[in-house]
């Protein structure tokens, strides 16, 4: 929550809190560099022990509540028939107004259940914009992917509060030029984690979903980040401002044919699930989920999990839940724009994002600025970020490089985990890189895996920038910090 102090300056306040800590370290410059190095200046490949704060994602990082991790103690266990499952199924019709819900294992096991049930070869299959595990499921079931975004949606620096709406007269284009027989679905990412985590306005929802009804084709919600799209729905559409979050997304729920999750975010649970009114739907996605996830009441997810994950759904329309991450990232991201780093705005879910083509103009999206970033800033202070630009972005058929529409260095803010310490000190040491940025070059593989290689690739400091970056440090901090 937002609160207002008496000298007129605005905190978000933790509504919360802690009652268990875990204990973490900040490594010195010369184990960060080893680190680095060891790793390929990949951050995904950096171990835990040599993280100070880990900004890497928000997907399965975030902080169970107590009722959460009371309610793992209670769990049903049984293969088939667990009761754990008819808590989930209830709570799923309580927030979100579904009648049939399948679990599975993770947000991706979703979108490899749609793509092997909706999508057929040559389907082409409308998005506000892709994630990158989504494209590449939907991809490998003989799909193409189409982003259809408004023209501002890839401007970094906007005054415009729903930069993730789709464009309504392109979906008309679409569904002209391909029919609606051969659109799989349409899908809405609440909110769209590429381009900063912006989300999209009810207003644009139900457009979508009218015209879509016009031409029977399914509305798909990615609803990974749900709460926090409808909570900047309550701050930013003025028709929703006395509505309460649970409100909102009942709504929302209303206008999707199916929605899908990863627990990993919202409900701050290691799992996912798939839900509809759809009677057809359920029956096709119960007769699949055995042979990929498992049984119908646990799909592949531990009971433990199953449990908090009802409890979550619950909690994650409480105004103060909803609001916890992206009231930290709108102080993130004043904060940084205030001195002067190219922060992507306006404020979105998931993460402060950076862009790194502004920041580091002197490198070319063929050495992967985005990437090289995420590195520097490792170097800079110990907190790992993610690369979202051209490294998450396939190769074509061609073997060619794809450059992403934008090159963002991503800070997750999981729920309920830092504090505004973390966050001075972080936005301190951008400062810091900000001003000694040309020393920081590109990168270029040297083991690349032909598919999601932002996972595991490996790449090498072009002009050995790393250690040039390191030297600059420690003569400015000493070689302790």
């Amino acid at each position: 929550m937002n609160i207002k102090l008496s000298n007129g300056r605005v905190i978000p306040i933790e509504m919360h809190k802690v009652r268990i800590v875990q204990k973490t370290t900040l490594p010195p410059i010369g184990e960060r560099l080893r680190a680095i190095e060891e790793g390929g200046y990949n951050t995904f490949l950096l171990r835990s022990r040599d993280i100070f704060i880990d900004m890497l994602t928000d997907s399965g990082t975030n902080a169970m509540s107590d009722n959460q991790l009371a309610s793992m103690m209670v769990s049903d266990d049984a293969y088939a028939g667990g009761e754990s499952y008819y808590k989930l199924l209830e709570a799923v019709k309580d927030v979100m107004g579904f009648d049939y819900c399948v679990p599975v294992h993770q947000g991706r096991a979703a979108e490899h259940l749609l793509g092997k049930i909706f999508v057929k070869p040559g389907d082409v299959i409308p998005m506000n914009y892709h994630f990158t595990t989504t494209k590449a499921h939907l991809e490998m079931a003989g799909g193409k992917v189409l982003e259809i975004y408004r023209d501002d949606a890839l401007d970094t620096v906007s005054s415009n509060p729903f930069k993730g709406n789709l464009d309504i007269e392109k979906f008309k284009q679409v569904i002209e030029k391909y029919g609606p027989e051969h659109i799989s679905f349409i899908r809405m990412e609440a909110t769209t984690n590429l381009i900063g985590g912006q989300p999209f306005s009810m207003a644009n929802l139900k457009e979508v979903k009218e015209v879509a009804s016009r031409h029977d084709i399914p509305v798909v919600i990615d609803c990974s980040l749900v709460s926090e799209n409808a909570y900047f729905i309550k701050r930013r559409e003025k028709e929703y401002e006395n509505a309460s979050v649970e409100a909102i997304v009942r709504e929302m729920m209303a206008q999707a044919d199916m929605i899908y999750l990863s627990g990993r975010k919202s409900t701050c649970v290691r799992g996912g699930l798939i839900a509809t009114n759809n009677p057809g739907y359920f029956e096709t996605l119960k007769a699949w989920l055995p042979v990929y996830e498992g049984f119908i009441t646990y799909g592949g997810m531990s009971s433990k999990e199953i449990e908090a994950m009802a409890v979550g759904l619950r909690e994650m329309v409480d105004y103060d839940a909803a609001s916890s991450s992206a009231d930290l990232i709108e102080y993130f991201v004043t904060k940084m724009v205030e001195r002067g780093i190219p922060a992507v705005t306006p404020p979105g879910g998931l993460a402060g994002h950076v862009d790194a083509i502004k920041f580091l103009p002197h490198i070319p999206q063929s050495e992967y600025p985005a990437g090289a970033m995420a590195a520097a800033i490792y170097l800079a202070s110990g907190v790992r970020s993610m690369e979202r630009g051209s490294i998450s972005m396939d190769r074509d058929s061609e073997g060619n490089d794809v450059p992403a529409d934008v090159e963002l260095a991503r800070m997750a803010v999981p729920r309920r985990v830092y504090t505004m310490s973390h966050i001075e000190y972080v936005v301190d040491r951008l400062d810091w890189l900000h001003q000694n940025r040309n020393l920081v070059k590109g990168l270029k593989f040297y083991h690349e895996p032909p598919v999601l290689r932002f996972f595991t690739g490996k790449l090498n400091a072009l002009e050995n920038w790393g250690r040039t970056l390191a030297d600059a440090f420690k003569a400015d901090f000493g070689s302790e910090c």
